[in-house]
């Protein structure tokens, strides 16, 4: 388990932002690689836009709790939507970083 999020996690929360065995995301005409899949840059980017929304979300849910209008399920699901979300990201940027240091390592 690294950083609070096993690889079976991982690999479930990329397949489905990747649109394997799940929902596929939004996907603007005309936006997408040569070879008609989505680059990685648009898979981060659209991972870091659904963490920011799904962060949000719970920040939300916990205002209202706060103020006595919210649910506490509500807030406990967001909260453990929002830190999935942030933990795979940490995951995903954690291998770029290593497989850049990997890559600086080999000789010419």
């Amino acid at each position: 388990m690294v950083n609070g999020i096993n690889a079976l996690d991982a690999i479930s929360a990329y397949g489905r932002a990747s649109g394997v065995g799940g929902k596929a995301p939004a996907q603007p005409a005309g936006d997408s690689a040569p070879g008609g899949d989505a680059s990685f840059g648009d898979l981060v980017s659209d991972m870091v836009g659904s963490t920011a929304d799904a962060l949000g979300k719970a920040e939300q849910a916990s205002m209202k709790q706060v103020a006595g209008k919210g649910d506490l399920i509500d807030v406990v699901t967001a909260i453990g939507a929002a830190e999935t979300a942030l933990d795979t990201v940490v995951a995903v940027r954690d291998r770029v970083v290593s497989a850049y240091q990997e890559i600086m390592r080999m000789q010419i």
